[in-house]
């Protein structure tokens, strides 16, 4: 059979195919955002003829579409819809957009993260915990991630521990939903440590400001840092945090397995310890909990070796977990790398688009708002038993957290027919929209919490 051969014609309908942005504007004019940053003084915008509030929520509504550029702000302005929806009075040239940004130099920065932990707290149903020896605990992320900018000339580029030119910043989330509650942009070269205490000190903050259960921060071998238990144990919080060996003997580590650990043999020519100690550290008065997971290997691929290898993980912790428990809580930190993916790729953010360190630092703030209002959609489409969104679509299996790009696919890229009647504006979706039920449930939510 033959493909029909259709007629092509130009109409004089209202259309647009990205109806998902009235949910980003309802879920911003729950925050205090635009009334915040209006009210912020800016160099050389003592008054500005466009809000700052426009600025912003302009720049929001473009990350949320995955069009982190500038010039992709210049289709929308003869959009009656795109400013309507976000609720901007005055939708801004490309090169104010720029201009305006590159002057906000951080004044915004705890606004934003303010109105977004707020914002989840008043949005989102309850943070998912993990069940541990100190009851449950809703587990912190940090990680840095690189963004590789290479052959850019961008101020702050510079060789990351990857290996390529670009910038390292430093994320946090909570919960395995991956709510994002602080980040802060790095030069390339910064090394991961460098004003981590400060940063954990605020993410905590943060953190707080979203949920009342416990947390518990988990952080990689290169957060490394006597500091960060310090942090951890001045806010009231658990860790689990992977050592870094530095200069300890493998050898010693194995004899130490040893005498303390529990002896497995998960297969032919592989020896596992597991088990934990503690250690005297100076500048604590308790001894600080390690758990270790030593692996001892005499053949590898179906071959003996002649010298054994030893493999040896190592973690500091406050947690009273059987080991392996607790080495497997750690494993979970792994998530944080799909949410670092989602940033860079279904967002379009890991190229950046100022050539001003500052300036791209705003921007990853407000690309943390923008993250939160589309994970809020996602977490809030997969609720099926809360009394409103009882038509999941058929085919989408049941999940615990749902990708920003099926967010954008299925919820922000929606076609609608737009119409004016009685000086109301109406969105129509199509017969075949198999979102259309859950999109307008989360709109009434969104728009009416609590109804």
């Amino acid at each position: 059979m033959k493909p029909v051969e259709f007629i092509i014609k130009e109409g004089d309908e209202h259309l647009t195919s990205h109806s998902g942005l009235a949910l980003i504007g309802a879920l911003v004019d729950r925050t205090k955002l635009a009334e915040r940053v209006d009210s912020t003084l800016l160099p050389g915008c003592q008054e500005p003829k466009i809000p700052h509030g426009d600025i912003v929520k302009s720049m929001i509504g473009l990350l949320c579409m995955g069009k982190p550029d500038y010039d992709a702000i210049e289709p929308f302005r003869d959009v009656p819809f795109f400013g309507s929806s976000l609720g901007i009075g005055h939708c801004p040239a490309s090169p104010t957009l720029r201009q305006r940004l590159d002057v906000v130099n951080g004044a915004f920065d705890q606004i934003v993260k303010e109105e977004s932990a707020r914002l989840i707290r008043k949005t989102a149903a309850e943070i998912s915990t993990i069940s541990t020896s100190k009851g449950e605990l809703a587990p912190l992320d940090i990680d840095v991630s690189p963004f590789d900018n290479s052959k850019t000339k961008k101020e702050g580029v510079s060789r990351t521990y990857k290996g390529d030119d670009g910038f390292a910043p430093i994320f946090a989330y909570l919960g395995p939903e991956g709510y994002q509650v602080n980040v802060e942009f790095r030069e390339g070269s910064q090394h991961s440590q460098k004003n981590t205490p400060a940063f954990l000190r605020e993410s905590i903050r943060y953190a707080k400001m979203i949920t009342d259960k416990g947390i518990l921060v988990r952080l990689d071998s290169g957060n490394d840092s006597l500091d960060n238990i310090a942090v951890c144990i001045e806010e009231g919080v658990d860790w689990l945090i992977k050592r870094n060996l530095r200069r300890e003997s493998l050898q010693d580590w194995l004899r130490i397995a040893q005498e303390k650990g529990k002896k497995e043999f998960p297969r032919e020519g592989k020896t596992v310890w597991r088990g934990h100690m503690h250690r005297e550290v100076d500048g604590f008065s308790k001894p600080l909990r390690i758990v270790f997971d030593v692996a001892e290997r005499t053949a590898k691929k179906g071959q003996y070796l002649l010298v054994p290898e030893v493999e040896v993980d190592t973690y500091w912790t406050s947690l009273e977990d059987d080991s392996l428990q607790t080495i497997l809580q750690y494993h979970d930190h792994g998530t944080c790398e799909q949410f670092h993916s989602e940033i860079k790729s279904d967002m379009d953010l890991e190229r950046l688009p100022s050539e001003h360190f500052s300036t791209n630092s705003d921007i990853m703030t407000l690309a943390l708002l923008s993250y939160n209002l589309l994970r809020l959609c996602g977490q809030e489409s997969l609720r099926e038993d809360n009394g409103n969104l009882t038509n999941r679509a058929h085919y989408r299996k049941k999940a615990q957290r749902r990708r920003l790009r099926t967010v954008m696919q299925d919820l922000i890229y929606m076609a609608s027919r737009i119409s004016f009647h009685a000086r109301q504006m109406y969105l129509s979706f199509g017969r075949y929209n198999p979102w259309a039920v859950v999109w307008q449930n989360l709109y009434r939510g969104f728009m009416n919490p609590g109804t």
